[in-house]
């Protein structure tokens, strides 16, 4: 995978994302989620890169070849879910449902007064996982992300909901990581997407879906040296207005000794890829990456061992309410702390 996607610009018409928003807005939801049938329809036919990028993935996760169904199906999920952000900076986040699992080990950390490194990846909704935050987190949550030249949907998105922007942090800013450690030293949570480089850097070669595929050392190298506890996360549509959220914990903290640091370095982004395919096992049309991490020129390291097991293997159960949930339901305006 190369670094073509962070020039690639978002496709779409500034005033045809007004004229959704709009219509959405104006007469019911429900036509703006029939709308995204066509739209679906014109990316699938337009969209080349990004269709042969599902195509590859699909083949793999699903283990056949894709039909063209299936292509519609996971860039329709995509357009889902972008319609579900326009939804949330709209002020409707309200009728979202959220099911949680691992919430408990946020509420210890919020206890404990601890900061934590949280790493997602393109699966699903990471706005989900904010809307969370807004609901039910004492602390403060922010995202240390690459922010391309605004798009029509993005720049929408920021005159709706400029808090988002404040919440950002911006990959390759100066100061941006003594931003991120000041975060998670007065407690907050830093969240990162762990399977893309925002820039050059160094690439390491893990198993991922049958074969070695590319993801950058970069976002383990930093929880390493931040030394805060380190959680695995996700947020995927399941349904109309409701989202399946998960927190797993991944190392606390993670330790690269000096003398093996490559070895642990690749285990750690070993462990990672083996969660990201179990959630994509799962959830197989909701890892929106749309570009090929098996490029055999995208990683400078060789192939590491697999990791044995699943990275949360060894943790106890994540199926119980923690406060502030009901039935495995966010309640609206819960705090962690309730």
């Amino acid at each position: 995978m190369s670094l073509a996607w962070t020039r690639r610009p978002e496709r779409g018409s500034t005033a045809l994302v007004a004229l959704m928003a709009w219509l959405t807005l104006r007469l019911g939801e429900g036509l703006g989620r029939a709308l995204l049938v066509p739209i679906s329809l014109y990316f699938l036919a337009t969209g080349g890169p990004a269709r042969a990028a599902s195509r590859a993935y699909l083949a793999r996760v699903l283990g056949r070849a894709p039909r063209l169904a299936d292509l519609f199906r996971h860039i329709h999920a995509f357009a889902a879910v972008q319609f579900d952000r326009l939804l949330f900076a709209a002020g409707r986040a309200g009728r979202f449902r959220l099911d949680c699992e691992g919430v408990e080990y946020l509420q210890r950390l919020v206890e404990a007064r601890r900061g934590a490194l949280l790493l997602g990846a393109h699966l699903g909704s990471f706005e989900a996982l904010r809307l969370l935050a807004t609901r039910a987190c004492p602390v403060p949550v922010k995202a240390l992300m690459h922010r391309p030249p605004p798009g029509p949907l993005t720049a929408w998105l920021a005159r709706r909901d400029p808090a988002f922007a404040a919440a950002v942090i911006e990959v390759g800013r100066p100061g941006s990581m003594l931003a991120v450690a000041e975060t998670i030293a007065a407690g907050g949570f830093v969240g990162v997407l762990a399977d893309r480089a925002p820039r050059p850097e160094r690439m390491v070669r893990v198993p991922f879906l049958g074969a070695p595929a590319a993801f950058p050392a970069g976002p383990m190298a930093l929880a390493a040296a931040l030394g805060a506890p380190v959680l695995l996360c996700r947020a995927v549509r399941i349904g109309r207005a409701h989202y399946a959220l998960r927190f797993e914990p991944f190392a606390d903290p993670l330790v690269l000794p000096r003398a093996e640091r490559a070895a642990a370095l690749a285990a750690a982004v070993a462990r990672y890829a083996a969660w990201l395919e179990a959630a994509c096992r799962a959830h197989p049309f909701s890892w929106f990456n749309f570009f090929d991490v098996w490029d055999n020129d995208a990683a400078t390291a060789p192939p590491a061992a697999a990791h044995p097991g699943h990275p949360s293997a060894g943790h106890p159960s994540l199926g119980a309410d923690p406060p502030g949930v009901r039935g495995g339901v966010v309640a609206g305006g819960a705090g962690l702390d309730a």
